[in-house]
């Protein structure tokens, strides 16, 4: 059934690293042009690229920061003009930046982890739309979290609820695109072993697998096939506006 998925173009922020990449590249796999986006990992995004090129797909490199205003436009942009449309958004850009305490948090390290968690959800879905709506529909499938879910652990406070901002985004998103055939969906990761937890100290990694039922941490691997599922039509046609939790069992809301 995801045959419907060849020819299909993506666009990925965020995925010259991580669950990202793992998307990447099993869309490219599966016949979608990919539009693989970093930042500050131009060079990884371009090796994600050349695996996919190298394994007889199709794809290209985006770059910029999706934090800064006026970026998102520029990105996307960058993105449809190498793929010649877009079918499939998937807003998966993120990162906690640092841990901080409810009593100990300030207003910029507030605006770094929103304007990167959140705005540029916003601000990249509103740039794709046109190109989603002129492709005569297609998915969006945004990366939340596990921390958005319950509210995360000590020091996640700020990243929590902005992963819970995107939750409630993609919801209403899901309303008001669905006349268009553009469905909106979130991916929820648990605690998956990437360079987002380069800086987790093996004791909490520890703790952390000790409370899953599956009594392991996920891998990027782990989450990929939900966000194909998702992007597949032929799959998940009659799905919108929901919240699918990767996470070994961790959280089962």
């Amino acid at each position: 059934m995801l045959a419907d998925l060849a020819g299909k173009r993506a666009l990925i922020t965020g995925s010259s690293t991580g669950i990202g990449a793992a998307v990447a590249l099993e869309l490219g796999r599966l016949g979608v042009a990919v539009a693989v986006h970093g930042n500050k990992n131009a060079e990884a995004a371009k090796a994600v690229a050349d695996r996919i090129v190298a394994a007889g797909g199709k794809a290209g490199v985006v770059v910029g920061d999706v934090a800064k205003r006026g970026a998102a436009k520029q990105i996307v942009d960058a993105a449809v003009a190498g793929l010649g449309g877009l079918d499939i958004l998937i807003n998966n850009a993120g990162a906690i930046l640092e841990r901080v305490t409810n009593a100990g948090f300030d207003d910029d390290m507030y605006d770094q982890v929103y304007d990167l968690n959140v705005r540029s959800v916003l601000a990249v879905t509103k740039a794709a739309y046109p190109h989603l709506k002129a492709a005569g529909g297609g998915s969006i499938i945004n990366t939340g979290s596990v921390a958005g879910r319950f509210g995360g652990f000590a020091g996640s406070t700020v990243y929590a609820s902005a992963k819970a901002a995107v939750h409630s985004i993609s919801r209403n998103a899901a309303r008001e695109f669905a006349a268009d055939h553009i469905r909106v969906n979130v991916v929820a990761p648990g605690f998956i072993i990437t360079p987002f937890h380069d800086k987790t100290p093996q004791a909490v990694r520890d703790s952390a697998a000790a409370q899953i039922p599956m009594k392991r941490l996920g891998t990027a691997e782990d989450c990929v096939g939900a966000y194909v599922f998702l992007a597949s039509s032929a799959m998940s046609g009659y799905i919108t506006g929901q919240i699918i939790d990767v996470n070994g069992g961790q959280l089962m809301p």
